[in-house]
């Protein structure tokens, strides 16, 4: 684990996949954050994918435009930032433009900026410090200033990554009451990897 890594963001074509294709795509490439403290990223090893309109558990289910959901309905690469309870969660909008759908990055495997994450979320254990959609963005320092960036430039982008082994399929976590939508294959994890979120 270096600091001096050099990152290279995706190509905006990267985001034109479908979405479930694009939830493990992710998995592999790396989440960069650049702050005036310094650049600190990880391996995306779990994400969830929510396809909008038919999906109860998405927030633009039946298209619901809001103030919050906006970005959604712009081009894919965007960067889809929510607050719930006290967290931030990020999320990569996808789909085509006008069909608001997105992939929630549920957890990151360290990479560079180490002690810069664990100074902002201080934790005992290495494994605790991103292996959740909320521990990362405190530890990466996303914000919801961060709302509306392209994934493909910095300050905050995806990077080309590496293969990330056995890819696991299941249904998502803590989606109660969205009917069916409970049951949806749409998460998707690195088998074995220890920042997964559970």
């Amino acid at each position: 684990m270096q600091s001096n890594y050099e990152f290279q963001p995706l190509k905006p074509s990267f985001y034109d996949q479908s979405t479930l294709q694009l939830a493990e795509s992710l998995l592999g490439q790396v989440l960069v954050k650049e702050t005036d403290e310094g650049t600190a990223s990880g391996i995306i090893v779990e994400t969830e994918a929510y396809l909008g309109e038919g999906d109860q558990a998405a927030h633009s289910y039946k298209k619901r435009r809001t103030k919050r959901t906006e970005i959604m309905f712009q081009a894919p690469g965007h960067a889809y930032i929510y607050q719930m309870h006290t967290h931030r969660l990020v999320n990569i909008v996808s789909g085509e433009e006008g069909n608001p759908q997105a992939v929630l990055i549920r957890a990151v495997e360290p990479l560079a900026g180490i002690e810069l994450m664990k100074k902002r979320r201080p934790v005992d254990k290495m494994t605790n410090l991103t292996s959740g959609p909320g521990k990362l963005t405190k530890a990466l320092g996303i914000t919801m200033e961060d709302y509306g960036r392209k994934l493909f430039e910095p300050p905050l982008f995806i990077a080309k990554g590496k293969p990330s082994g056995e890819i696991v399929r299941g249904t998502r976590i803590g989606i109660d009451n969205s009917g069916e939508a409970r049951d949806y294959p749409y998460r998707f994890w690195v088998k074995g990897n220890p920042y997964v979120s559970r």
